[in-house]
């Protein structure tokens, strides 16, 4: 059975603390590199209270990019591992917390919430102070929206097809149903080759924001298909920068990941 908060007995729980050094903040945001609470100088005590937010995950899933998105925003932050092969994301403990059965899920102020395109938008408001997502009226804001929702609502169901396409239709439709659901993939990443070709070299032009992220994950779920993400140049380009994120190779580190380092 898994523990419900705020349930104060849980087996074995991995806590990282991580937050971002202000003056590598305010001189080049976008160099800036986490390191842990305890190497930080008193000038901490400027950061607002923060939350300290549990992230129920799998590695390498759709959790990955709320898992990075903690990372980058420098918020405290708890692990909970989710057993996929296990089926602990079906144990009724754990359906009270995410009916859905599937991660992430993220606790917030004590409630737990799900859809990481959602979890993505609703971390980038409340750590506006960041700059790693838009807010309203600010520049860049609908095409944060528009790629977000684009990823969410086209990308990601056609890569479950791809992985899943017994849930989509009889076994012996499996073949039509991969294929139909590999022209859909192909056909985002040559919409974001375009994309980026005019107006990168990221998501919203010079600005790295959590998109970039949420995009990356999903790169990288291509890595076994016939023509993977990377194959298209721009976007090999961006794989490369995030792959170069201290928050990057830490998930790998913490994820235990290895393929497409």
């Amino acid at each position: 059975m898994l523990p419900l908060l705020p349930e104060p007995r849980i087996a074995i729980v991995r806590l990282y603390f991580y937050f971002f050094d202000i003056d590598a903040r305010h001189s080049h945001r976008q160099s800036a590199q986490a390191r842990p609470a305890a190497m930080l100088p008193n000038r901490c005590s400027h950061f607002p209270i923060q939350t300290m937010y549990t992230l129920y995950y799998s590695p390498g899933t759709a959790s990955m990019v709320v898992h990075l998105a903690l990372l980058e925003l420098g918020v405290a932050h708890e692990l909970r591992l989710i057993d996929l092969d296990a089926k602990a994301q079906k144990d009724p403990e754990y359906l009270r917390l995410n009916p859905s059965g599937v991660v992430p899920t993220l606790i917030v102020d004590g409630a737990p919430y799900y859809e990481c395109a959602a979890l993505m938008l609703m971390l980038g408001e409340r750590h506006a102070d960041t700059g790693l997502a838009p807010m309203p009226g600010a520049a860049g804001r609908n095409r944060f929206l528009q790629w977000t929702l684009h990823f969410a609502n086209t990308l990601q169901p056609a890569f479950r097809q791809w992985f899943y396409p017994a849930d989509f239709g009889p076994p012996d439709q499996a073949d039509a149903m991969r294929e139909f659901a590999r022209r859909r993939i192909e056909a985002v990443w040559e919409r974001l080759e375009a994309h980026l070709a005019a107006n990168g070299p990221y998501l919203l032009g010079d600005a790295f924001s959590l998109l970039d992220l949420y995009a990356t994950m999903l790169m990288r779920w291509s890595r076994n298909m016939p023509k993977p993400a990377d194959r298209w140049p721009t976007i090999a380009t961006l794989a490369q920068r995030i792959k170069a994120r201290a928050s990057w190779k830490r998930v790998y580190e913490i994820e235990g990941l290895g393929e497409w380092a």
